[in-house]
């Protein structure tokens, strides 16, 4: 990678760190990564709205306050416990190729993959946008105020808003690519600089198509002058061209999704499924450090932080062999997540060293594959909600890099959701299973996950933002507080742990950095490295809900 490129991935994992303290034990409560959206779902609440209500009003306000990371331009997955029935539901709002994509579409003419910082920005990378369709299912299924209503909070911010110091500081690393993006510059710069923190973004053409679609409803986004607008946007820059349709768009449909579950210890965690790779990856993790003791162990324990790093690394090893859209392949998610299995792969582990490399199983059902790296860069963003009623939502959105594509049609960013397949279709004569194909989904790490007790009832609901990290980020949240019985706000302020190469990635600065010394000891290669991330959680406590944001983002809680 050149310089710059370093630089870019440098900042894009570059959150700042602004203390978020946990709301009080609350009838209702909401937490995202930006204030202003954390208010919209309080608005919502307080307006006798349901949990979906202030989830989508969040998403919604979120577009145009958090432009960077996500927005009604890209796509989402959402799990919802529903009060009246006791069961998780899952939608999934994930963008898809255009009919005309074909398996070649990222490699260059010498039939390589093309470099990530290629293919990012511009037409082709766009997939068409889910977010709309997915907030229309989860109003019609769950909402209990007007469609329109949701729509306000991110009106009125639309119309006038300050940049944030995270907006800001992205604006910054962009700056290089927006030679190539006028509309970017004129909406998002002021002369020839981005804007800086406290700057005021008039954004009058999202104002008019969030009041179109308020109106309207889902159908003015995909179709009419907003999908011609997209299409434009996409087939006229000068950067990738790319080739989605207005029947592409006019074709979408969110899809309901079953939710993937299993036991832990007295718990039972629920998650996505495909195109989600996200609870998948997560229960082979907890499946595999059942058998070890991690509550005596402790969360100071170099011997625990090695162990999730020896599950961490043979779960993603089966994630990037067999993990795809299962519209298009069969991800074996149920041998993947088998008890018999996952005890065979945990027996693998030892407490006092490490593997020597990290291979993919054999689950029952898995199907021949070939193990190939996706892209997937750390953006996102994630926000809770809970209501009185006992509902909860928690959703995962995202336009994938900073800014999507860089291409903005009616105000809003477009996706450059496309770059999370994998680029080769084959690797060594066999079929990659996230491959591009057309109308297919990305495969994505997104967790929004939900944990139930004993007694059936949710206790805690969490997610991040940050790529492929994300898995690893809402994997510790769940070790802090299944485990080492932390609050919701402790567990999502653990220090991260990741893997590059061959080594074992700890958040520098933090007190499992202080450990690196002794978990070397163990085998493991340690590089001290930033980690930050944007986590927002809700639990439940005996005397109501409680919130929690990363005290690494400027998320926040409100409630009732």
């Amino acid at each position: 990678m050149n310089r710059f490129t370093l630089t870019l991935v440098a900042t894009l994992l570059a959150f700042p760190a602004i203390a978020a303290r946990p709301a009080p034990a609350l009838t209702g409560v909401v937490t995202s990564a930006d204030p202003r959206a954390t208010a919209a779902g309080q608005e919502m609440l307080r307006a006798g709205g349901s949990a979906a209500d202030a989830e989508m009003a969040m998403m919604l306000t979120l577009t145009v306050v958090e432009p960077q990371s996500s927005g009604i331009g890209g796509g989402g997955l959402i799990l919802y416990h529903d009060a009246k029935t006791g069961k998780v539901a899952t939608i999934d709002g994930r963008e898809t190729a255009p009919f005309a994509a074909r398996a070649d579409r990222f490699l260059g003419p010498d039939g390589k993959p093309l470099p990530f910082i290629q293919a990012w920005p511009g037409g082709l990378s766009v997939g068409v946008p889910g977010n709309v369709r997915l907030a229309a299912r989860v109003h019609q299924r769950w909402g209990k105020l007007p469609w329109a209503t949701l729509f306000q909070p991110a009106i009125r911010l639309a119309a006038s808003y300050e940049v944030s110091r995270s907006m800001a500081g992205r604006l910054r690393e962009v700056a290089p690519f927006w030679k190539d993006f006028p509309e970017a510059r004129a909406l998002f710069w002021d002369g020839d600089h981005p804007k800086p923190a406290g700057a005021i973004v008039h954004n009058p053409a999202l104002a008019a198509i969030l009041k179109r679609i308020a109106t309207e409803g889902p159908d003015a986004f995909y179709t009419g002058q907003n999908a011609q607008a997209i299409i434009d946007a996409t087939h006229k820059t000068t950067r990738n061209p790319g080739d989605m349709t207005l029947a592409d768009l006019a074709a979408y449909r969110a899809k309901d999704r079953p939710p993937v579950c299993a036991p832990y210890r007295q718990y039972r965690v629920c998650g996505m499924g495909p195109p989600s790779s996200g609870a998948t990856t997560i229960i082979q993790m907890l499946g595999m450090l059942e058998r070890f003791d991690m509550k005596k162990l402790g969360s100071h324990s170099p011997v625990s932080w090695h162990l999730i790093g020896e599950a961490m690394q043979l779960a993603y090893a089966d994630r990037e062999k067999y993990m795809g859209d299962s519209d298009f392949v069969a991800a074996p998610v149920k041998g993947l997540i088998d008890r018999k299995y996952l005890k065979s792969r945990s027996a693998l582990i030892s407490e006092t060293t490490s593997l020597p490399d990290y291979v993919a199983g054999n689950p029952p059902g898995a199907q021949p594959r070939t193990a190939a790296i996706s892209s997937e860069v750390h953006g996102t963003t994630h926000f809770v909600a809970a209501d009185a009623r006992g509902n909860v939502a928690t959703m995962t959105s995202t336009v994938e890099s900073l800014f999507g594509s860089q291409l903005i049609a009616n105000g809003m960013m477009l996706n450059n959701e496309l770059t999370d397949f994998t680029f080769a279709p084959t690797l060594k004569g066999a079929p990659v299973a996230n491959a591009v194909a057309p109308g297919k989904r990305p495969l994505s790490s997104m967790s929004p996950t939900i944990v139930y007790d004993a007694k059936g009832r949710v206790i805690f609901a969490v997610g991040s933002a940050g790529g492929k990290r994300i898995i690893m980020h809402v994997m510790k949240a769940l070790v802090g507080k299944l485990d080492w019985d932390l609050s919701a706000q402790d567990a999502i302020a653990l220090p991260n742990i990741y893997f590059g190469g061959s080594a074992l990635l700890l958040e520098k600065d933090t007190f499992l950095d202080g450990l690196r010394l002794e978990i070397s000891h163990l085998g493991e290669t340690i590089v001290s490295a930033d980690l930050p991330s944007k986590l927002n959680a809700i639990e439940r406590t005996p005397t109501g809900w409680r919130g929690a944001a990363d005290p690494r983002s400027e998320g926040n809680v409100l409630g009732e």
